[in-house]
């Protein structure tokens, strides 16, 4: 099955999904609302990661049988993403399973809260490998599977991202590296028809809040709420979408009017 892009070039309805490690996060809601498009997914995660920072294991077994009784091939690809010979090897073992991709989907990253004070260099150059060096070699790969030329099927790479740094100092700067890259990717990888976007949900509840944070932060939001999961996979679908193949090459904030100045 495919679906077709702003030039009428099938797209391979195939995506790889990065940090999908729980069941209530943003890259399992993902999934679940590509999966009801039709894709069949590769999903990458790292239990060691959920176990260190969110304090669970992955449980991304359960969602792929919840997305296997879709209908779709759903292909489980653990590893670490601070080993500069995992993003390639996830890129290859993806495609061995589904054949060509039709999309990259980049939910991951290394998110420990430090500030200018007491950040370690082991965790900046941790938060770098992961937020930065692997999302370039992800793209490489994702990239090199497609051939140049007018006849090339293409494909599109969605990041996610955020503008929080203050007390999340290596997180919230290699974020601002993150972006620069994926969006050079559209204007880089053009003969390859390849589209890349970033999105930046704002504060989204993936068990983290507490209820005095979740009050602040509706608070700082126009609508008097904040977005959840299914609110960022709303936005991902449309942009793998025939009609949201136009928007290409865009920093998009989907965050309610999080923290906007009224004008």
């Amino acid at each position: 099955m495919t679906f077709e892009n702003a030039d009428a070039t099938p797209l391979p309805r195939t995506a790889l999904l990065t940090g999908v490690g729980r069941r209530r996060g943003i890259g399992a809601a993902i999934a679940h609302a590509l999966a009801e498009d039709g894709f069949d997914l590769a999903l990458s995660y790292s239990d060691a990661y959920d176990r260190r920072v969110n304090g669970e294991p992955s449980d991304v077994e359960e969602l792929a049988e919840e997305l296997r009784g879709l209908g779709r091939r759903i292909e489980l690809v653990p590893g670490d993403l601070a080993d500069p010979a995992e993003p390639p090897c996830l890129v290859a073992t993806a495609r061995e399973a589904l054949g060509a991709l039709g999309a990259l989907v980049m939910c991951h990253c290394e998110s420990v809260d430090s500030s200018i004070l007491d950040t370690t260099v082991e965790s900046f150059d941790r938060h770098y490998a992961v937020n930065v060096r692997a999302s370039w070699l992800l793209l490489r790969s994702f990239a090199e599977q497609v051939p140049p030329g007018t006849d090339t099927p293409g494909g599109a790479v969605i990041a996610l991202t955020s503008d929080h740094t203050a007390h999340n100092l290596p997180y919230g700067a290699t974020k601002g590296a993150l972006d620069r890259l994926v969006l050079a990717g559209t204007h880089e990888l053009a003969d390859r028809g390849i589209r890349t976007n970033v999105v930046n949900p704002g504060p989204i509840d993936t068990g983290w809040m507490d209820d005095a944070v979740r009050k602040a932060g509706a608070a700082q939001t126009p609508g008097g709420r904040l977005g959840g999961p299914g609110t960022v996979a709303d936005l991902v679908r449309f942009l793998l979408s025939p009609r949201g193949a136009w928007i290409r090459g865009q920093l998009l904030l989907s965050n309610g009017g999080f923290a906007t100045p009224a004008v």
